[in-house]
């Protein structure tokens, strides 16, 4: 299993409504995540910033990813999304969210 971490900014006008969408999330989104082999996914709110925690049990999460990218459920979910959220300024060009490092697990054990 690969954990993931990751940040993103949310745009302050649209909290509410993120909150809210976020309260119902289309079936085929939820779906679309557990064929892409991602489990939980949790997404929490501080002052402005999303941070997103999840756990990946696949073999090749780059081809799950792209996967996910072409669903069309999906897609329309993320243009609904996208509007409401910034990319942190240390994303790269090619990151939406950006993934951080993780410094500290309990769960992980030698």
């Amino acid at each position: 299993m690969q954990k993931i971490a990751q940040i993103i900014q949310l745009r302050p006008e649209h909290l509410n409504e993120y909150k809210k969408a976020h309260a119902d999330v289309w079936a085929g989104v939820l779906s679309q995540l557990q064929k892409s082999n991602i489990g939980n996914y949790s997404i929490h709110h501080y002052n402005g910033l999303l941070f997103a925690y999840f756990e990946y049990n696949g073999s090749d999460l780059e081809a799950d990813l792209s996967k996910m990218a072409s669903d069309p459920v999906t897609q329309q979910w993320w243009g609904w999304m996208k509007p409401m959220q910034k990319p942190v300024p240390e994303a790269s060009e090619n990151e939406w969210w950006k993934t951080i490092e993780i410094i500290f697990d309990q769960g992980e054990t030698s």
